[in-house]
């Protein structure tokens, strides 16, 4: 069976290939202007045009399939006017697979004063050198349409957690005002830049966690017919139960026919959930940030790699694993190199990181595939340790 959700012509299709019967999981294929991508996806996080510690040369051979940049930290250095003329991110960063870029709302709502929200648009100061900018929905899509990503996402307010459900309830208007402003001059920019590759633009839901408002953020946005979907707002302080009971409420409320981005998320354990409830895309820091601390995920649970008892561990790291770092390097010279502050520690436990997140990703989507999910499923939250 497929399924596909665009038309003819249409630089961007998603194609729905398997599902799982017990479960919402499924696998999809996503086309872009740069390449296929199989779902479920994790984007790896190239906030400022870089993977941190990897080379694009490396996230090909992990055969990371899509990469994440970040639309305010790209604007305030080196410019998106700079980007646009090294012919994109794509010519800037020399990948030539599929990139997102976020819109850079969450960014800007995490200044806290230094930020003054408004109809308009939010003004606020630069965290680099104390400057004032404007993102406005237009100034975002000029933003974005520069850095020429293959998907690109509408600016959002991203509401914060706890809040009373009146401000999540004008926050949401908000946000779906100025999704209207980001198709609009999306529109405008696709027909005035027609030499460059087409962007898809996703909307993303907002809501907090009232469930009647997630409902009509979504309804209105699929009004608009736009190529894709995200669930924002989450992974921002509230409980786990209420982080899923809210995906579970929303996604029925999405197209079954279009790609779903849970944006934020990235715990292995919550992968799972989540693509169980049947979300496609998923992008976050943790397996990056974490490997560069010390923390490395394997098939067991999390291994903490500066721990005194891998001073004379000799086994392999994870012994399921495949990756370059654990193929070659024990977790004693791993250790030794944290120890000692050598670089070349931070490159192999990121390394072997996101190796562990996308294989994760393409185990999922094969199980879907074979129809073997729910056995997948039990095997992996049985072994897998989250704490």
């Amino acid at each position: 069976m497929t399924d596909s959700s665009a038309a003819k012509g249409n630089a961007f299709t998603f194609e729905l290939v398997a599902r799982d019967e017990g479960t919402g999981a499924r696998a999809g294929l996503l086309h872009t202007p740069h390449g296929s991508i199989e779902t479920p996806i994790f984007m790896p996080v190239g906030t400022r045009a870089t993977v941190k510690t990897l080379t694009q040369r490396d996230l090909e051979e992990l055969n990371a399939r899509i990469v994440l940049g970040n639309a305010y930290h790209l604007y305030l250095r080196p410019g998106h006017e700079l980007i646009d003329r090294a012919g994109g991110l794509h010519g800037f960063m020399n990948w030539q697979r599929p990139i997102l870029t976020d819109s850079g709302g969450y960014q800007v709502f995490s200044l806290g004063e230094l930020n003054k929200i408004s109809e308009e648009g939010v003004r606020f100061q630069s965290h680099l050198d104390g400057s004032y900018h404007l993102f406005s929905p237009e100034r975002v899509m000029e933003i974005e349409h520069g850095l020429g990503a293959d998907i690109i996402m509408a600016f959002d307010e991203c509401t914060p957690f706890p809040c009373t459900r009146q401000y999540a309830e004008d926050s949401m208007e908000m946000t779906l005002r100025w999704a209207d402003r980001c198709l609009q001059r999306h529109d405008q920019l696709t027909a005035e830049r027609s030499h460059r590759p087409p962007q898809a633009l996703f909307g993303i839901v907002q809501g907090s966690i009232y469930p009647d408002l997630r409902a009509r953020c979504a309804r209105r946005l699929v009004a608009m017919d736009l190529p894709g979907y995200a669930i924002g707002g989450l992974a921002v302080g509230e409980p786990r139960r209420d982080m899923f009971a809210t995906i579970e409420e929303t996604l029925p409320h999405l197209p079954d026919g279009k790609p779903r981005y849970l944006m934020g998320v990235g715990l292995p354990n919550d992968l799972v959930e989540a693509v169980t409830a049947g979300i496609d895309m998923f992008d976050c820091v943790i397996p990056t940030r974490n490997a560069r601390n010390g923390t490395l995920f394997t098939a067991d649970g999390r291994l903490r790699i500066k721990n005194a008892k891998h001073a004379e561990d000799f086994s392999p790291l994870d012994p399921t694993c495949i990756c370059r770092t654990c193929r070659h390097y024990t977790p004693a010279y791993l250790r030794h190199l944290f120890q000692t502050d050598e670089i070349l520690g931070l490159h192999l436990a990121t390394y072997h990181n996101v190796h562990f997140y996308l294989q994760l990703m393409r185990d999922m989507r094969q199980a879907i595939i074979d129809g073997r999910f729910a056995a997948w499923q039990a095997e992996f939250l049985a072994r897998y340790q989250p704490v």
